[in-house]
């Protein structure tokens, strides 16, 4: 006859893992309650199956949760060595959040932007020092527990995350950076919350990473972000987990009246990615501008979801992607504009382009447009092809390799998206790291 050992009951996401977590965790009533509110949802659904229209190009039956387990905050402290900030190199910060396997080990917010109210810090710890703001905003207008399985889980068990808050009119001048470190084999389930009140400016740049190139992992996120009216935000998040990593995510921006989101988003890690990302533009005269990259090498599966949601009238949104894919990868991007019947005068734009580095990688496309009103402008497009011979043959005659001809013609096809980025450490960033990856292919 076999015996469970209590390990084997917490071990994994079980029921019995679960209530240890909780009982690990020194979190105001209300939350703990929420906490198993989604972990009973996320029992009784099932996982994205096949036939789903959402996840008919992506196979997730290779991944087994029971690999992985619970965050734990006796995870031990940080590595002492790891990936440095790529977003942040050269730049004065105003404050800073590090995140090792989920659990936070360092941050700083200046004096200057504390004074004036402004509130940053780990999502986990601000919850205690001050919950009632968080409860008012966490899980309230820009991420649904109900989604699927995956954010009904996330609404269970995130852990660390970032938290930013900026109070009426303050202008924070100075960029806020969040870096999340995942080692070989671990779990992060970070969550993060933005809210800019009416007429308040920030510039937030995350990036995540593991400690090894090739290291497993399982990364189950959210981010959310609320913008006031007439509010500005300047938001990038960078993707480079290591090779082994599972990652899944839901990510919305909810636009109030005349406030502006630029939005930059780098997806280039991983070894599956699925990712949600949504922009409702619920006030008149929103406006939103998503720049999204996504480099794909080996086996890598990257597919990105996008929403461009029309609720109010005057409201303006531009969408592009671009894709460059080699060896044996693939990509898949379904956009959508949706136009509410109210949402008259509505701009609406969309765009993917691919550009395909080897014989053997595919690149799914589908853009969609949903259109209820009829006064709007909306168009959408996409492109896919390979490197042109010609090309190569033409910077091999003025004295480049054909690497390095294939290295510039890819940071060509990318410029049109860093020429839209205004973040000068950010456009230097993403096109080193995509420069690295470039290999010459026949």
């Amino acid at each position: 006859m076999s015996v469970t050992t209590e390990s084997q009951i917490q071990s994994g996401f079980s029921a019995g893992a679960f209530q240890a977590f909780l009982d690990r965790r020194n979190e105001p009533d209300w939350l703990a309650t929420d906490r198993r509110d989604h972990w009973d949802r996320f029992q009784q659904m099932s996982w994205p199956g096949r036939r789903d229209e959402e996840w008919i190009r992506t196979d997730i039956r290779l991944f087994k949760l029971d690999r992985y387990s619970f965050p734990d905050q006796a995870m031990g402290p940080a590595p002492s060595s790891g990936p440095a900030p790529a977003l942040a190199d050269g730049v004065e910060l105003g404050g800073y959040v590090a995140s090792t396997n989920g659990t936070s080990h360092s941050h700083h917010l200046e004096d200057r932007w504390a004074e004036k109210g402004v509130v940053y810090g780990p999502l986990d710890q601000l919850v205690q020092s001050h919950g009632d703001l968080v409860r008012k905003h966490l899980f309230a207008k820009a991420f649904d527990p109900c989604a699927d399985r995956f954010a009904a889980l996330h609404a269970a068990a995130w852990t660390g995350g970032t938290f930013l808050y900026v109070p009426r009119g303050v202008v924070v001048d100075q960029p806020l950076h969040s870096m999340s470190t995942m080692a070989d084999g671990n779990v992060d389930l970070s969550h993060t919350l933005v809210v800019l009140e009416d007429g308040a400016e920030a510039t937030l740049m995350c990036e995540s990473t593991s400690v090894t190139p090739t290291g497993d992992g399982f990364h189950c996120g959210a981010t959310e972000i609320v913008l006031g009216k007439g509010s500005h935000l300047r938001f990038v998040n960078l993707q480079d987990w290591s090779s082994g990593v599972w990652h899944f995510a839901h990510q919305k921006a909810v636009i109030d009246s005349d406030s502006q989101l630029q939005w930059t988003t780098a997806a280039l890690g991983s070894r599956l990615s699925k990712v949600n990302q949504h922009v409702a533009l619920v006030g008149p005269g929103a406006n939103s501008q998503v720049n999204g990259v996504m480099f794909t090498e080996g086996k890598q599966h990257l597919s990105y979801h996008t929403l461009q949601h029309h609720v109010a009238p005057s409201c303006r949104s531009d969408f592009l992607y671009k894709g460059a894919l080699q060896d044996k990868s693939r990509t898949v991007w379904r956009g959508m504009i949706k136009v509410d019947p109210s949402a008259q005068k509505t701009d609406g734009y969309q765009r993917n382009d691919n550009l395909l580095l080897s014989h053997t990688v595919r690149a799914d496309s589908i853009p969609g447009l949903e259109i209820e009103a009829d006064d709007v402008r909306c168009t959408h497009g996409s492109t896919t092809g390979r490197v042109n011979d010609e090309m190569i043959f033409y910077a091999q005659c003025r004295g480049f390799t054909r690497q390095e001809a294939i290295r510039l013609i890819v940071s060509g096809f990318f410029q049109t998206i860093f020429d839209r980025v205004t973040i000068e450490s950010v456009r230097d960033a993403l096109g080193l790291a995509i420069a690295r990856r470039v290999r010459e292919y026949d």
